[in-house]
């Protein structure tokens, strides 16, 4: 597992800086609207990832890190919007 800790930490680095974006630039109904496609495409980032390493041993446990902390990251960045609007 210390091996995919990398890809991981990537994901939720992409997720951060999108929801960065999506939360300073868009307006609140669209923000939230992006919040669910960027949660959606984290997941499926994963999946990817091990369909082309062709290796499923340890996915579960990357899509459980991965949806968690994305999840985490978008809950902080749903909060500014909400104090923000």
């Amino acid at each position: 597992m210390n091996k995919r800790w990398g890809s991981i930490i990537t994901i939720w680095a992409i997720v951060a800086i999108l929801a960065t974006v999506a939360a300073t630039s868009l307006s609140f109904d669209h923000a939230i609207t992006w919040f669910g496609a960027i949660l959606a495409g984290s997941t499926a980032t994963v999946s990817l990832i091990h369909l082309f390493r062709a290796k499923p041993e340890g996915i579960v446990r990357e899509i459980i890190y991965v949806g968690g902390g994305s999840y985490l990251i978008l809950a902080v960045a749903s909060v500014y919007l909400f104090v923000r609007g």
